[in-house]
């Protein structure tokens, strides 16, 4: 049988995903460790997670500096020291912070687990915050603040989520050039103090885990309570949308101007989170998008634009982002609720939602592939206080979603009206 080039492969449909689901154990002082025990490599990722993202902070930079800050040195080693004993090993270390959590990560070789974690442990319950790194670190970022400060698609990103919460709400404080100069050691080392002990840490690993996991984990970290551990405050927090739609920041020597259209919105704990990415992904949530196709295929205004749902624990916010030639921003912006309109007037051509549908659960089965990929999946709803029959509902939501229900999700939650709009570039 000769195979016909021309035409493409029928699509085959999705019924069911099954997600491996993590395990849950305690351990001796409380800490709560969930393990996804998958692969085949002897390697395994740990990562240790704390409510400590930049939505626990009193200032800018805080939560970002006592987290990045940690490995900088300990009461028994120097950076170089931890940096080159764990690179021995042949492990990874790396730090992350995001809105709401940051996080600690180790990925190691099973049989050099214990020697690697020996060293995690000095940086998460000894660190000393060396005034010399604190001093390089903070210079460092300055400057990196400072050229970014130049870029227009950074400068749309900072300015519009100001416009979406208010410039007080933790969502929404943007980092100013001043606002490094007011960070110093005391508030960083305060920071971590109330926010890095074992009453705050979930632990989750993932990977082909060692049957003694548990075991070497309580030896490190489970044997006693660690750190000053005190109540996690959250933050009392009023939202301050922008009363004015439309914003703009000129930058006279830009080449291009970078547009943001959008408004807050919900989490994934609503019950429109699911359909709404079925509408979200048909607007610009793909690169077969209706905005792709228009305003980067046709009309060639753009390399790429896109929209999404930012997902935040306390909150969530939909956008539209792209960089424009700043000859055809006004046409651009007018292309936009254009194709809002007609999410709003007309209904979704049936084969369209189908090729969406395929695109969602398919990337949602990429999505599960390998033991980093389920951690990162049980995190996504661990993190919202979910279970795992969160996915189930969003399977049966895409499957189910009629243009009927796209329609009236676009007019509940689209109207120009509600959109904020910013563009930053040359008038």
């Amino acid at each position: 049988m000769t195979l016909n080039r021309k035409l493409a492969p029928d699509f085959k449909t999705i019924d069911k995903i099954d997600i491996q689901h993590a395990e849950s154990s305690t351990l001796d002082n409380g800490i709560k460790v969930y393990t996804i025990d998958s692969g085949s490599q002897e390697l395994t990722k740990i990562e240790f997670i704390f409510k400590a993202g930049m939505y626990y902070q009193d200032q800018p930079l805080v939560a970002s500096a006592s987290n990045n800050l940690l490995e900088t040195g300990t009461k028994s080693y120097t950076a170089n020291q931890l940096s080159d004993e764990i690179d021995f090993f042949g492990s990874f270390f790396e730090c992350a912070v995001d809105q709401d959590y940051s996080a600690l990560a180790l990925f190691s070789l099973n049989k050099y687990l214990d020697k690697s974690l020996h060293y995690v442990e000095e940086i998460i319950k000894y660190p000393t915050f060396p005034k010399d790194e604190f001093d390089i670190y903070i210079s460092n970022k300055k400057q990196k603040h400072l050229v970014n400060s130049q870029k227009v698609n950074v400068l749309a990103r900072r300015r519009f989520t100001e416009l979406l919460f208010g410039e007080q709400h933790p969502y929404g404080r943007d980092v100013k050039t001043e606002d490094f100069d007011k960070l110093n050691l005391d508030v960083i080392k305060s920071f971590y103090r109330s926010h890095y002990h074992s009453s705050n840490c979930t632990i989750v690993a993932s990977g082909k885990l060692p049957a003694t996991l548990i075991q070497v984990l309580n030896q490190f970290f489970g044997q006693t309570t660690w750190g000053d551990v005190q109540p996690i405050n959250t933050p009392v927090t009023k939202l301050s949308t922008s009363s004015e739609r439309k914003h703009f920041i000129e930058k006279p020597d830009a080449i291009q101007s970078a547009i943001r259209v959008g408004r807050t919105l919900f989490n994934k704990t609503h019950p429109d989170y699911f359909k709404f990415q079925v509408l979200n992904t048909i607007l610009g949530g793909y690169f077969g998008s209706r905005l792709m196709a228009n305003i980067r295929e046709d009309k060639g205004y753009t390399y790429g634009i896109g929209s999404g749902l930012s997902s935040l624990v306390n909150g969530g916010y939909f956008f539209i982002s792209t960089e424009v030639g700043a000859d055809v921003t006004n046409n651009t912006l007018e292309e936009i609720y254009k194709e809002i309109k007609l999410l709003r007037d007309h209904l979704v051509n049936p084969e369209e939602l189908e090729t969406v549908r395929n695109y969602i659960l398919g990337q949602f089965l990429r999505s599960v592939d390998g033991p980093y990929a389920l951690a990162d999946k049980f995190k996504a709803i661990w993190e919202f206080g979910l279970d795992y029959d969160y996915f189930e509902k969003y399977f049966d939501a895409v499957k189910k979603i009629t243009p009927e229900e796209i329609k009236a999700l676009a007019n509940t939650y689209l109207q120009e009206k509600d959109l904020i709009e910013l563009v930053v570039g040359k008038k």
